[in-house]
C-alpha cells in the first residue's frame, strides 16, 4: 500500500473515531490509542512505523504552539510557580525515582540507562491533559497548570534525556557541569524563541490585511523556530513555546479581525489531524515493539513495564501534594498573593499524569548501536516499558479522571460564570458611555448614532436577563428565550435568501462568502450569550 493511502486511510479511521469518542464522552486520543493496538494486530495490513524525527519535526513544534497560543498567559504568569514545581521539579523527581526503582529491580539495569527511562516517561502529554478536561468545567486554574506544566517539562525532559544518552554512549556524567548546562540552554531557548517571535510580530504587522499569507506564517512558524534552535544545539522545543507565548500576547496587533477568524480555524483543523493522527500512530507500535523485545520473556517486560508506571503515577502524588502545600507554610507572601488550592483540585492535578507522543518520540529516537558498535544497552525492554507507561497513564488515568472530577465535585463555580457576563455588559455599557460622550454633538448622523447605541443597549438587555434568571433559577426566562430564538429563526430566514440568490443568480463568490460570515458570526454570537442551564 502507497504511503499516502495508508496515511489517507488512517485520517478518515481518525475523524471517526472522534466522531464515536464525543458520543461516548471519552477523549479521543484514549479510543485511538486502544483502535491503534488493535488495527496494529490485523494480519496483512501494512506495517506503519512511527519516525522519531517525524514526530519531533511534523507533529510537536506545531502542536506546542497551537497549545501556547490557547493558554491564558495571564493565568499562566499567576501560577508561574507551580507550574515550575511541576515543569522542572517533577520532572527531576520523576526522572529520579524511576532510575532508582529499574536499576534496583531491573536486572543488568544500569543507573544511566534508569536516568534515561526516567527523562523519556516523566513528562506528560499536553494533548492528553487538555483533551481529558475539556468540556468537564474543571476550574480555571487547573487547566492552566496542566496545560503550562505540559509545554515546558517536554523542554525540561528532553535536556536530561540528552544527557542520560551522553552518559551511556561515552561512560562519563559530572552533574554540576550537566546542571550549569541545563540552565544555560534553557535561558538560551527561551531567548531565541522570544528573538523568533519579535521578529515574526514586524513581519505579521506588515501583511496585517493579507489573511492567507498571515495565516500560512503562523503555520511556518513553529517549524522555523524548531529548527533554527536545534541547529544551535539547544532546545528546540522550548523556543517554540516561548515564540507562541510571544505572539499569543500580540493578536491584536499583528491580526485584523478576519486574518485572526481565518488562522483560528484553520489552526482547529490542523491540531485535530495531527493529534489524531499521532495518537492512532502510537497504538499501532505495539506489534513491532513486541516482536524486538529481545533478551526478556513477554511477562517479564510487562511486570517491568506496570512498576515503572506505578513509579511515575506515585511519584506525580507524592510530588503535588507537598508542592501545593510547603511553599505556603514557609513563605507568607505566597500565602497573601495565591488562593489557596483545595485538596480535591490538587487532587486532580495530582491524577493528570498522561504520557503520550513526546515520551514514545524518545525512546524510538534511542540509537540501534553504540559508537563502538556494541548494541545499545537496553534499547527494546527502554521502548516496551515506554509503551506500557504510555498505556497505562493514558487509559486508566484518561478514563477514571472524569470520574474524579464528578466525584470530587471539582467544577467550575458559578462565581466564574457570572464574571464573563458581567464582563460582556461592562464593554457594552463602556461602549454606550463612549458614543454619548464622543459621538452625540452631530459628530455622526442622529439615525446611525440611535442604531448603533440601539444595538449594545440590546445587548445589555440580553445580559441583565442572563444574571436575573442565574439569581433566580439559573435558567434563562421565557422572554429571554424568545428574543434569542426570534433572532436565530430570522438569522436562517437571511441564510435562505442568500442561498436561493446563489444558486438562483450569479452572485459573486467573494460577496457569498463574507455574507454568510456574517451571519455565522452572529448566530455564534448569539449561542455564545445564552445562559447555561
Amino acid at each position: 500500500m502507497h504511503p499516502i493511502e495508508t496515511v489517507t486511510g488512517l485520517l478518515g479511521v481518525t475523524t471517526l473515531l472522534a466522531v464515536v469518542a464525543r458520543r461516548l464522552r471519552i477523549s479521543y486520543p484514549i479510543l485511538l490509542v486502544i483502535t491503534g493496538l488493535f488495527i496494529g494486530w490485523i494480519p496483512g495490513l501494512p506495517h506503519v512505523e512511527l519516525s522519531p524525527d517525524a514526530v519531533f519535526l511534523v507533529f510537536l513544534p506545531p502542536l506546542l504552539y497551537a497549545a501556547a497560543w490557547q493558554i491564558d498567559n495571564l493565568e499562566l504568569k499567576l501560577y508561574s510557580r507551580s507550574v515550575a514545581l511541576l515543569a522542572v521539579g517533577l520532572v527531576l523527581f520523576t526522572s529520579t525515582a524511576v532510575a532508582l526503582v529499574a536499576h534496583a529491580f531491573i536486572p543488568g539495569f544500569s543507573l544511566a540507562q534508569g536516568y534515561l527511562l526516567g527523562a523519556i516517561v516523566a513528562p506528560p502529554d499536553a494533548v492528553a491533559a487538555t483533551s481529558v478536561t475539556q468540556g468537564l468545567n474543571v476550574p480555571k486554574r487547573i487547566t492552566t497548570v496542566l496545560e503550562g506544566e505540559s509545554l515546558v517539562n517536554d523542554a525540561s525532559s528532553l535536556v536530561i534525556y540528552r544527557y542520560g544518552l551522553a552518559a551511556i554512549i561515552t561512560g562519563q556524567f559530572v552533574l554540576w557541569q550537566a546542571s550549569l548546562r541545563f540552565v544555560g540552554i534553557g535561558l538560551a531557548s527561551v531567548a531565541v524563541g522570544w528573538a523568533i517571535g519579535w521578529c515574526m510580530k514586524w513581519v505579521h504587522r506588515l501583511i496585517t490585511k493579507d489573511t492567507v499569507t498571515s495565516t500560512v506564517l503562523t503555520l511556518l512558524t513553529p517549524y522555523g523556530s524548531y529548527l533554527i534552535a536545534e541547529e544551535m544545539h539547544i532546545s528546540g522545543v522550548l523556543a517554540v513555546v516561548t515564540t507562541g507565548l510571544f505572539l499569543s500576547t500580540r493578536t491584536t496587533e499583528i491580526f485584523s479581525n478576519q486574518a485572526r477568524l481565518q488562522t483560528n480555524a484553520v489552526w482547529e483543523i490542523v491540531v485535530f489531524l495531527l493529534n489524531g493522527l499521532v495518537f492512532i500512530l502510537i497504538g499501532l507500535q505495539l506489534p513491532s515493539i513486541v516482536s524486538e523485545l529481545n533478551g526478556y520473556t513477554l511477562p517479564e517486560a510487562v511486570n517491568y513495564g506496570l512498576l515503572i508506571s506505578a513509579v511515575a503515577v506515585v511519584s506525580r502524588i507524592l510530588w503535588v501534594f507537598p508542592g501545593a502545600y510547603l511553599p505556603r507554610w514557609l513563605s507568607k507572601g505566597i500565602r497573601k498573593r495565591e488562593v489557596k488550592p483545595t485538596w480535591q483540585q490538587i487532587s486532580v492535578v495530582s491524577w493528570a499524569g498522561m504520557r503520550g507522543v513526546v515520551s514514545l518520540a524518545g525512546a524510538l529516537a534511542l540509537p540501534n548501536v553504540l559508537p563502538n558498535g556494541q548494541p545499545f544497552p537496553g534499547r527494546d525492554l527502554i521502548l516496551f516499558i515506554t509503551f506500557i507507561v504510555i498505556l497505562c497513564t493514558l487509559v486508566v488515568q484518561g478514563l477514571t479522571l472524569p470520574v474524579l472530577i464528578d466525584t470530587l465535585n471539582v467544577r467550575e463555580a458559578i462565581d466564574e460564570k457570572r464574571e464573563e457576563r458581567k464582563l460582556r455588559r461592562k464593554m457594552a455599557q463602556e461602549a454606550i458611555t463612549h458614543l454619548e460622550a464622543n459621538h452625540s454633538a452631530g459628530s455622526v448622523h442622529d439615525d446611525v448614532l440611535s442604531y448603533v447605541k440601539n444595538t449594545y443597549e440590546l445587548r445589555i438587555n440580553e445580559l441583565n436577563g442572563m444574571l436575573r434568571a442565574a439569581n433566580l433559577s439559573d435558567r434563562p426566562t421565557e422572554l429571554y428565550q424568545q428574543a434569542v430564538q426570534l433572532q436565530l429563526e430570522l438569522i436562517s430566514v437571511e441564510r435562505a435568501v442568500l442561498n436561493n440568490q446563489r444558486t438562483g443568480s450569479l452572485l459573486d463568490g467573494e460577496i457569498f462568502r463574507k455574507m454568510e460570515q456574517e451571519l455565522d458570526l452572529e448566530a455564534a454570537r448569539l449561542s455564545l450569550v445564552q445562559p447555561i442551564d
